[in-house]
């Protein structure tokens, strides 16, 4: 593992959806981990964690679970990797199978709150838990994608983390709660973007002024590319918005802890929620195209 000395082997996988396939095979691919897998969706054939499973099936380093109770035996890491709604839940549902000292990194969008209930589950079950935030979108960087960490055990973690394949890995502070809060106080503009341009654009469109909201964007925030990233920004809550819905939430209870009323993060919440109703729509390629389709459901709906 990159010439670095250190006792991994076997790694356990909380969450099989985007992140979690991603980390599957850039361990499969870049370490001699075995790695052993569960999500609660397993069995359902129609999830994102059952078609990735029949990736992983195949490859003799790669064994299911029988419950999440049993995924950490003879783990030396739990890499947790959920919906941010989850993440507590999952935790409380490995601990009991806990193996003493297995480092246990929370990589989930959530609260500082919600990081102190995990760590408080993890460490009286005999684990050793590490705060995580990832700062990126993990496309198209996957495992390279920056993350940091904090908490009491960040910096022991960190060197581990790196011979795993987090290139980019980085402990920030002893103190937790704060990789969660720089990651939830960082969405309140990343997964606000994509809200307010939803609503802008499919509101211009609408009027026909969508050329000259984007004129007036371009003006403001210089870009060689806005309505391809208009359209990004807009695949991105019609892909995921219902995890992402589940993050602003916990982004909300981020901002309301600090004293400040989450008026926006909370209505962020709302389009991130709404907008996956609409993912059929994301086989139009261009920005035109996908408003003028969603554009359509919705005079559909409205006239049910």
């Amino acid at each position: 593992m990159g010439g670095k000395s250190v006792n991994i082997e076997r790694v356990a996988l909380l969450g099989l959806g985007e992140v979690g396939a991603v980390l599957a095979h850039d361990l499969l691919a870049a370490t001699s981990v075995e790695i052993r897998v569960w999500d609660r969706l397993l069995d359902d054939s129609a999830s994102p964690a059952a078609r990735h499973w029949g990736e992983l099936a195949a490859n003799a380093r790669v064994s299911r679970a029988g419950s999440a109770a049993e995924l950490a035996a003879g783990c030396q890491v739990v890499l947790s990797a959920v919906t941010a709604d989850g993440a507590l839940a999952a935790a409380n549902s490995v601990a009991p199978g806990l193996p003493a000292g297995c480092w246990f990194v929370d990589l989930n969008s959530v609260s500082p709150g919600t990081k102190v209930a995990l760590s408080s589950a993890i460490e009286h079950a005999g684990g050793q838990f590490v705060e995580a935030a990832v700062m990126s979108p993990i496309l198209p960087l996957r495992m390279a994608s920056p993350v940091i960490l904090a908490g009491p055990r960040a910096a022991a973690f960190q060197p581990l983390g790196q011979a795993l394949g987090f290139s980019d890995m980085s402990a920030v502070s002893a103190e937790a709660g704060v990789a969660a809060a720089t990651k939830m106080c960082r969405s309140v503009m990343i997964k606000g973007m994509e809200a307010l341009v939803s609503e802008s654009l499919l509101a211009a469109r609408h009027y026909g002024v969508d050329d000259a909201v984007l004129g007036s964007l371009n003006n403001l925030f210089p870009r060689p590319d806005w309505p391809a990233y208009a359209r990004y920004l807009m695949s991105r809550t019609l892909q995921h918005g219902a995890r992402r819905a589940a993050e602003m939430r916990e982004v909300a209870r981020t901002v309301g802890e600090a004293g400040v009323e989450p008026w926006m993060s909370e209505a962020c919440a709302l389009r991130q929620d709404w907008a996956p109703q609409f993912s059929d729509t994301l086989g139009e390629a261009s920005l035109d195209d996908l408003l003028d389709a969603m554009l359509a459901q919705m005079a559909r709906q409205s006239g049910d």
